[in-house]
């Protein structure tokens, strides 16, 4: 009986809301969490009401020390209550985007074994992280979502440009054959860009790279950081993650499970939906690679191949080398 009431206490404290209150430049903002939730995914919260991006934020609250400090912590494991008042210092970005290769680079992607992947799309905390993040974020169209058409998902960062190194023009850093590749897509699949960076550099790096005005296909949407969850592994500890599935219940009449793929160069990025998920060779060293990279021009013929079939999640993705056009085919007709 005393366990049973110890998970129950467990149970409430993850489960619980916490409306916590963050001081920052002489105002207090408002921001809403639950136990479950990580620091990384508070200072996600943070930055949506002050614009301050997390890795710009120093959470003070003198009485935990300095736990806040750990992305990685949930907020049930620090001694937080509601109504709780803390200080945030940070710089806003502004007018001036800061490149991500400040950030950490993440080079060392893991493979979690399909038991544990399973059971992380599946647990219970993650739905509801991922429910809350369908009421919390919004997506805004640049263009109409159009009936019949598949969902093609796609990553920036070494996916579609090499982010890391230097160049007087961005477009030295685009990876081979992208607009050729956008525009071969198009003709069968609704395309949305999502990076684990800031709306801003989304949109200049989109934007200097002619994704967004190109007159040979649209862009559907635009996704952030803002839109990911964190996650648990075993194995692996606290990550974040896209789950398809914020798109899905936001445009459920254009879009499921069996009309979408994503392109990421992360498998992780993809756990909340394993069956959907391709894994692209990284595009890094733009300088010494953009004359043999043939990644998109491969893809392409991939996604064409499998544009007429019924449910994209029943494939396995990732042997889509070996997956040509009369392999289609002849599966189509079998």
């Amino acid at each position: 009986m005393a366990a049973d009431a110890a998970a129950t206490a467990s149970s409430l404290v993850t489960e619980e809301e916490l409306t916590l209150t963050v001081k920052w430049s002489g105002k207090e903002y408002t921001v809403r969490v639950c136990g479950d939730d990580s620091v990384a995914e508070l200072k996600r919260r943070i930055c949506e009401v002050t614009n301050v991006l997390p890795q710009r934020q120093k959470l003070l609250y003198p009485k935990i020390g300095n736990k806040l400090s750990d992305d990685s912590l949930l907020l049930s494991q620090i001694p937080l209550k509601s109504s709780l008042k803390m200080t945030m210092i940070g710089t806003v970005e502004g007018d001036i985007i800061v490149d991500p290769v400040e950030a950490p680079e993440i080079i060392d992607d893991f493979e979690l074994g399909q038991d544990e992947a399973v059971d992380i799309k599946d647990k219970e905390v993650n739905k509801q992280k991922l429910k809350r993040r369908i009421d919390q974020y919004k997506i805004e169209l640049k263009a109409p979502c159009r009936k019949g058409k598949k969902l093609l998902v796609l990553d920036i960062d070494y996916t579609l440009f090499d982010h890391r190194s230097s160049a007087e023009n961005p477009l030295q850093l685009m990876r081979p054959y992208l607009h050729e590749f956008l525009t071969a897509a198009y003709a069968e699949y609704d395309i949305m860009i999502w990076s684990a960076t800031s709306m801003k550099w989304v949109e200049l790096k989109m934007g200097q790279l002619g994704v967004l005005n190109n007159p040979n296909y649209k862009i559907t949407a635009l996704l952030d950081h803002l839109a990911m969850i964190t996650v648990q592994s075993d194995s692996r500890g606290l990550f974040d993650c896209k789950p398809l599935g914020l798109i899905w219940a936001k445009f459920p009449e254009f879009y499921s499970s069996k009309n979408t793929i994503m392109f990421d160069d992360l498998r992780r990025n993809f756990v909340m939906n394993p069956q959907n998920g391709l894994t692209i060779k990284p595009f890094r060293k733009a300088h010494a690679n953009r004359d043999t990279d043939q990644e998109l021009v491969k893809l392409t013929r991939y996604l064409l191949a499998i544009a007429e079939l019924d449910d994209l999640s029943a494939l396995d993705h990732s042997n889509w080398q070996l997956f040509t056009d009369d392999n289609v085919k002849r599966r189509r007709h079998a």
